[in-house]
């Protein structure tokens, strides 16, 4: 029987149902007598709210109730991932422009628009803290109230955490080349297509919730403390998300949307606009402090940064982005001496959350062009001043950490041929090469359950999320070789909490990783089962019989699973269930993030430009893209995730930014102020080279894959644009008009 599944470029399950419009996404979902939220919010970032008068919004006919938070028990439940400090509603003054101060409910929609722009609300504008150095002005006001965080020794500043990580002493070297500068990485939203989408409903003694996020059950924990239940009496229904990016990772509005549902008794539904959701949810933005000294001959004696990430108003996961990223802040490459401090910085912007990359590409922006800088000081290539730097496979690069484990080198090579490095270039053309590396999942866990029927066909049970990238497919495929069965006749249930199992999330290309080892730990039990089914009903012990995917051999020969259920079976029938769980390497308290990374994911970029100098305007006319990935199992997946990464990273390096006015307005909100990478943007040359070794920790010698494509893009493009057109920018995005202004500075200062 044929069961090779994998390294197969199977189409993805759902594909032509998302391309043709016919999947239902949340906001597809129809509920008999459910009512409509609308949001009601005071301009600017920070605001106190004196009076909030509902009278009128509640005569308009339709409306069934206008919450405040004064109508919240006392002391008013916060909520949050990291730290419960988001109230449900805005208590007291808001922390950021588009958070809301009231809930208007109605029978439609159009009630729900209509009174909310009834709500008078007397608020006075208050100063806000809205950049890096507001933040760490120590006579700026504080974000959070301190007696949110008691025994905090920062609870009196807007420092939510400061970390420092490193080895060696950076203090006692003495570099040949020293080059040190600051670089800064825009807010950026994450422009998902579907729209947030949250709806909830009273269940018997409990409350269903419905909403894309990625993260089942770790919304169902924090709505569970956010109401002071039992997590039992919390479910969570995600349908597969219309992209999420990160941005639907974690609870914003569902802890709200249960407070309501439960006091109405009747379903209420909230679908935020695309402007509101530039308001909930964005990337860290981030000032890097680089200084990174070298010796004669391009190696890396000693790096030291100090990473300030801008978090905005709620811990959200933000704090957790800051630390992971600066942990491994100084890049795949060997670093004697290293020193990061970081610090995760409140202000009165709107909270950021997981995005692509999870920080590293800011990281990467400084590092990458640290690295390029050097290499044209000292006369070295920049492609071989990295190849002097890279840790060869199995070699410590972090001290008493994950090994580099991958050919880093041989990435790097492919892309150095793919791109044709060192062909000569036409006038205002350039080429600029960088590398990502960023930390995979580290403690975390996830359970499958595989269920193999009377027919032989399989059902999966995950709560890995498929906002398309693919997973329903990677796991068909997973199950189908463990089992021996097609993938078409494997079919995947997923993002029901009160059916499917754990999982800890689906983020950190992780999913790949650890919930295919935990399918094919399901499987693998399913098949000692049938082993001791086949030896019961043919009466021989079960060393005689081999259990093969979709064969059992006996001594009375070759059975299918189909044949060995219905002969050990009989006519009651049943089936055969097996239970698969993966936690890796598992949680480290000395360990500065709670476990060491899995695998490293590792990706070498390397692109073309063309500048127009009277413009500014650039056009990447090629891209490369070298992926160590261990084993790809849909290689055509495998390529998009990366090629749809390098997409994203092309915007925030070239156009993407939140723009706010002095009060902390966001005053680009939407599709036709915002932009975003169109087709008329996307290289015109995309190549993807993936590297497979089949020497990761997942199925088969898998790697996660899916972040990569975005981590070096600015660093890559930095570089390029720099050698085509001559001029070193620091602050991101590269936009038209920053890069006339660099270029007509440039032409000033020559004699």
């Amino acid at each position: 029987m044929n069961t090779d599944w994998i390294g197969r470029s199977h189409e993805r399950v759902g594909a032509r149902d998302r391309v043709t419009g016919t999947l239902r996404y949340t906001a597809d979902l129809s509920f008999d007598d459910a009512l409509h939220v609308k949001l009601v919010y005071v301009g600017g970032a920070r605001s106190k709210i004196n009076r909030i008068d509902r009278s009128a919004a509640l005569k308009v006919p339709g409306v069934a109730c206008v919450l405040i938070a004064d109508d919240l028990p006392r002391p008013i439940a916060r909520f949050g991932p990291a730290f419960s400090d988001r109230p449900i509603l805005a208590t007291g003054e808001t922390k950021f422009f588009g958070e809301p101060v009231a809930a208007v409910v109605a029978d439609t929609k159009d009630a729900a628009e209509a009174a909310a722009t009834l709500v008078q609300v007397e608020a006075e504008p208050l100063a806000a803290v809205l950049s890096v150095e507001d933040a760490l002005d120590p006579a700026a006001a504080l974000v959070q109230d301190p007696s949110l965080r008691p025994k905090d020794p920062l609870a009196n500043t807007n420092v939510l955490r400061e970390w420092t990580f490193g080895w060696g002493n950076t203090d006692g070297v003495a570099p040949h080349l020293i080059v040190e500068h600051e670089y800064r990485f825009p807010m950026v939203t994450h422009f998902a297509i579907e729209p947030h989408v949250f709806i909830a409903a009273a269940d018997g003694d409990g409350v269903t919730l419905w909403t894309p996020t990625q993260h089942p059950f770790v919304l169902q924990r924090v709505v569970a403390a956010a109401l002071k239940w039992p997590i039992a009496r919390v479910r969570i229904v995600a349908p597969d998300p219309g992209g999420g990016f990160g941005g639907k990772g974690w609870p914003k509005f569902e802890p709200l949307l249960a407070v309501l549902a439960l006091r109405l008794g009747r379903p209420v539904r909230l679908v935020l606009t695309l402007e509101e959701t530039f308001q909930q949810a964005r990337r860290t933005s981030a000032r890097i402090h680089a200084k990174t000294g070298f010796d004669r001959d391009g190696h890396i004696v000693s790096q030291e940064l100090n990473t300030d990430f801008l978090i905005g108003a709620y811990a959200d996961i933000g704090v957790r982005v800051v630390s992971k990223a600066s942990y491994a802040a100084c890049g795949p490459y060997r670093t004697q001496n290293a020193k990061v401090t970081a610090r995760a910085l409140l202000s009165h912007t709107t909270p950021s959350t997981a995005f692509r990359g999870f920080g590293t590409p800011q990281a990467s922006w400084a590092v990458e062009s640290q690295l390029t800088e050097a290499a044209g000081i000292l006369g070295i290539d920049a492609v071989e001043i990295r190849r002097r730097n890279l840790p060869r496979k199995g070699e410590a690069f972090i001290p008493n950490d994950t090994p580099a484990d991958g050919d880093w080198a041989a990435a790097l090579a492919s892309a150095e041929r793919a791109i044709d490095w060192h062909a000569p270039l036409p006038n205002n053309r350039g080429r600029g090469v960088a590398l990502g590396l960023k930390s995979s999942s580290t403690a975390s866990a996830s359970l499958a359950i595989v269920r193999l029927h009377y027919d032989a066909s399989v059902s999966v049970l995950s709560a890995t999320s498929d906002m398309g990238q693919g997973a329903r497919t990677v796991l068909a495929q997973i199950a189908g070789k463990e089992l021996g069965v097609p993938p078409d006749r494997v079919v995947l249930t997923m993002g029901d909490t009160s059916i499917v199992p754990y999982d800890s999330s689906t983020s950190a290309s992780r999913s790949t990783v650890f919930m295919g080892n935990a399918v094919i730990k399901a499987c693998a039990e399913i098949r000692r089962r049938l082993q001791s089914i086949a030896a019961k009903g043919l009466g021989v012990d079960e060393s005689a019989i081999e259990v093969l995917p979709g064969e059992v051999k006996t001594p009375k020969g070759t059975m299918s699973y189909a044949e060995v259920m219905q002969a050990g079976l009989g006519p009651p029938r049943g089936e055969v269930i097996g239970i698969g769980e993966e936690r890796g390497g598992g949680y480290r308290p000395e360990h500065p993030l709670g476990g060491r990374p899995e695998f490293w994911e590792f990706m070498c970029t390397a692109v073309e430009v063309e500048v127009d100098p009277q413009t500014g305007m650039v056009d990447v006319t090629r891209l490369v893209l070298a992926s160590d990935v261990g084993k790809a199992l849909n290689p055509t997946q495998v390529e998009a995730q990366d090629e749809g990464a390098a997409v994203m990273g092309v915007g925030h390096s070239l156009m993407e930014e939140l723009i706010l006015d002095s009060s902390g307005r966001i005053v680009n909100l939407g599709a036709m102020d915002y932009r975003i990478p169109t087709i008329q943007d996307i290289p015109r040359d995309v190549h993807s080279v993936l590297i497979e070794n089949e020497d990761g920790p997942g199925p088969y010698g898998a790697k996660g894959a899916g972040e990569g494509g975005i981590l070096g893009i600015a660093g890559a493009i930095g570089a390029a644009v720099n050698q085509a057109v001559g001029v070193q920018i620091r602050d991101l995005p590269l936009t038209p008009e920053r890069i006339w202004r660099a270029i007509q500075s440039a032409r000033a200062e020559l004699p």
